[in-house]
């Protein structure tokens, strides 16, 4: 009599996990959720990578979400005729990346600086840590690391329910509500539909986060938790927007005298959130100090009425209409070595 085999088992096993994942795929489309990327180091470090392109094929960005919002990429480079090297960060200061593509002796290029006050100068490691982990490992990455975020692309362009952030188990344990325990903290939950990444690391809102003023809602309060969680804390010891300032001056010295480029960009801000902006960091004291420091042209917003009329619908990013609008108005400003090619 023949003995069985583990053959029939494996093959219905492999059919339950397909049928399982194919029904989840699909569960996720039919609720309109859309593809988007795992925005950390090795996509980071694949554009970290084209930084070097001739300055009349690619004009880099970085800074904290705005510009990831607010820059369009695809009208960008429709009029423009170049790529957005896209290397801003959510919630970080650009300050190490500014830092490090100034130490870099081989960037030359046209750098877009955008400028989050609460964020770019302030010296607290909760605003540098996740861009100087991206930039370490930029500069450690291995062949191999290489080639699976190649493999991870093909797979990440085809499956919605490969989103790390919102989808994977992790993620799905976060949105359970337990209690914070006495001395630990838990950053807040952004709804899913206010931020989906594509592979150009352009983030948009979703239509349904435009339209439901209850999501919107939910971001503003944490917009509210987020700052007054940080004026709780204790006064630096030592100002450190001078040092901030010197290190920005440095950076852009050393990539003037390699032959590039940088502006310092402002973009739109609403509502409350701007208001307290206003209040806590005046222009004179920041925006125009870092501006005669670098000696660097700056773009602010309120000063062109092109600009000035954007209202955000959390009071911080752009929906993705008015993102097209805002890049028309910034490519309209800045030199024509930066959008011409």
């Amino acid at each position: 009599m023949p003995q069985p085999t583990l053959a029939k088992p494996a093959v219905l096993m492999v059919i339950l996990v397909i049928a399982v994942i194919g029904g989840w795929e699909i569960y996720l489309r039919n609720k309109g959720i859309a593809i988007s990327y795992d925005d950390g180091p090795p996509l980071w470090s694949h554009y970290r990578a084209m930084v070097y392109e001739p300055t009349d094929k690619a004009t880099v960005f970085i800074g904290s979400s705005r510009i990831k919002f607010d820059l369009d990429n695809d009208t960008w480079q429709k009029i423009t005729g170049k790529q957005a090297i896209q290397l801003a960060e959510v919630g970080m200061s650009p300050m190490p990346v500014l830092e490090d593509l100034g130490n870099d002796p081989k960037f030359k290029g046209r750098l877009v600086v955008d400028v989050t006050e609460g964020l770019f100068f302030s010296d607290e490691p909760m605003v540098t840590k996740v861009v100087d982990r991206y930039v370490a490992y930029y500069h450690k990455e291995t062949p191999t690391q290489k080639a699976s975020f190649q493999l991870n692309h093909v797979l990440e362009s085809k499956f919605v329910f490969l989103d790390k952030d919102f989808l994977s188990l992790n993620a799905q344990l976060d949105e359970l509500k337990i209690p914070d325990r006495k001395g630990v903290f838990q950053e807040p939950d952004f709804p899913m539909e206010f931020e989906r990444t594509d592979f150009d690391r352009q983030d948009k809102m979703t239509p349904s986060f435009v339209a439901d003023t209850n999501l919107q809602k939910r971001v503003q309060n944490i917009w509210v938790y987020l700052i007054g969680l940080s004026q709780q804390g204790p006064r630096p010891p030592v100002d450190p927007v001078p040092g901030i300032i010197q290190a920005a001056k440095d950076a852009v010295d050393k990539i003037r005298s390699r032959g590039g480029d940088v502006i310092f960009t402002r973009t739109p801000s609403s509502g409350p959130f701007r208001d307290g902006e206003m209040h806590a960091f005046s222009r004179a004291t920041f925006w125009d100090r870092l501006l005669a420091a670098t000696h660097c042209r700056g773009i602010y917003y309120a000063d062109y009425p092109a600009m000035a009329h954007f209202v955000c619908p959390e009071w911080s990013h752009l929906t993705p209409h008015d993102a097209v609008l805002y890049t028309q108005a910034l490519i309209s400003q800045l030199p024509a070595s930066f959008v011409r090619q």
